[in-house]
């Protein structure tokens, strides 16, 4: 079978990181991703089923695997080589024509183990087996030499992590399930949602992240911070009251409240900021424009940073992280709100994001897609997303003709 395969090398890595400033072909070929003839992945249990991908998305922790730009906290808790993609639509290969998502995260119940504190009060995105079990280590499907993933002919799963997309769904809206499910998780984590919530970002995290929390929250206002005219077109229409630049953000978390401002300090600001980018930057000016007392979420994977906690220090500030996906409280009112019986408010967040995709329709936030052996150009798009009016870019694994412009 034909896969996009990871390997890492000294050699590899300087190159890359060399050049990925100046992106081009040759930076992406000189890097850690190629395409290769591999086995298929070994079933580990009869659990454990095959599926051919349908898309693939390409997301930003792929990105930053591929140009060496994440953290190398994560190098332990992933295992090599490993086939990338964690954002799937597919069909089993016994069963053609059924369509599935994929829920990558694995947990204890997938590595046939019994479950660790974490996976038994069901927020198994703390699971503490990542690196143990049946599978070599990994945090997700994706990332995991034993299971292969999405940018690949071939791939397996258990089948206790599929999710049967309704018929109503296209497959932009599929793949898009996965990060919607991020987006809900990031979107419930605020302790109060209401007020005045501020995005920063608008890539495909925070463009979910607002579509999430126009229907899981009860704000006043929600501001995004985009930069790029696709950025800001998508996010006027999936439910942000005002969108703005990065050097807006201090004006309007001071006209809110009439706020007080001293060189940086600010005496009021919004209720609560979600950073859906991730940066040093990005992350410094969450805690400046939160109000005192309010809370930072943040929802981009940050890389190795250096921060002026100060603010943070000064205004009691509480941050967050919010990563992946596991069970959700929901209160009376948005269980009721979207329409999610009451009795089931202790619910997976991939459940919830099943139940808002038909609503929400996040398919037309897929706005490239490629074939596996024109990864370079996918993951040179990717890369510049809004830059050049991309958002989404997938692996197209169909057997549609058109390509690229989705």
């Amino acid at each position: 079978m034909r896969a996009l395969v990871i390997n890492r090398s000294p050699a590899r890595f300087l190159t890359a990181r060399v050049l990925k400033d100046h992106l081009t072909d040759k930076a992406v070929e000189s890097g850690p991703l190629s395409l290769k003839d591999v086995d298929a992945p070994q079933l580990p249990s009869p659990e454990w089923v095959r599926l051919r991908p349908l898309l693939a998305g390409i997301c930003g922790s792929d990105v930053a695997t591929v140009f060496f730009s994440s953290s190398r906290y994560f190098e332990a808790l992933t295992s090599l080589p490993f086939t990338p993609g964690h954002e799937i639509v597919g069909e089993r290969i016994d069963r053609p024509g059924e369509r599935f998502v994929v829920e990558p995260a694995l947990t204890c119940a997938i590595r046939g183990l019994a479950p660790c504190r974490f996976c038994a009060s069901g927020q198994t995105q703390l699971c503490e087996s990542i690196a143990i079990g049946d599978l070599k280590e990994g945090m997700q499907l994706g990332y995991c030499a034993s299971t292969g993933g999405g940018w690949s002919n071939e791939f397996i799963a258990h089948d206790r992590s599929l999710h049967a997309v309704p018929d109503a769904l296209t497959l932009e809206d599929a793949v898009m399930i996965e990060p919607l499910a991020c987006a809900v998780h990031v979107s419930l984590r605020p302790t109060v949602r209401r007020g005045h919530l501020a995005i920063i970002g608008a890539g495909t995290v925070g463009l979910a992240t607002l579509a999430a929390s126009s229907v899981l929250g009860e704000y006043d206002s929600i501001t995004v911070v985009a930069k790029h005219p696709i950025q800001q077109l998508l996010a006027k229409t999936l439910g942000a009251t005002q969108v703005i630049g990065t050097d807006e953000l201090v004006g309007v978390a001071r006209r809110l409240h009439s706020s007080q401002r001293v060189g940086r300090y600010l005496s009021n600001g919004f209720d609560t900021v979600i950073d859906a980018v991730g940066s040093g930057a990005s992350i410094e000016s969450a805690i400046e424009t939160v109000q005192p007392g309010g809370e930072v979420v943040v929802a981009g994977m940050p890389p190795r940073q250096s921060l002026d906690l100060a603010p943070l220090w000064h205004r009691e500030v509480t941050i967050k992280g919010a990563y992946a996906y596991g069970t959700e409280h929901l209160d009376a009112n948005t269980a009721a709100r979207i329409k999610i019986p009451t009795e089931n408010r202790d619910i997976r967040t991939f459940t919830i994001a099943l139940h808002l995709a038909e609503q929400l329709r996040l398919g037309r936030l897929v706005t490239h897609r490629y074939r596996l052996n024109e990864y370079v150009p996918a993951l040179r798009k990717a890369y510049h997303g809004g830059r050049e009016d991309a958002i989404k870019v997938v692996f197209d694994l169909t057997k549609r003709k058109s390509v690229h412009d989705a």
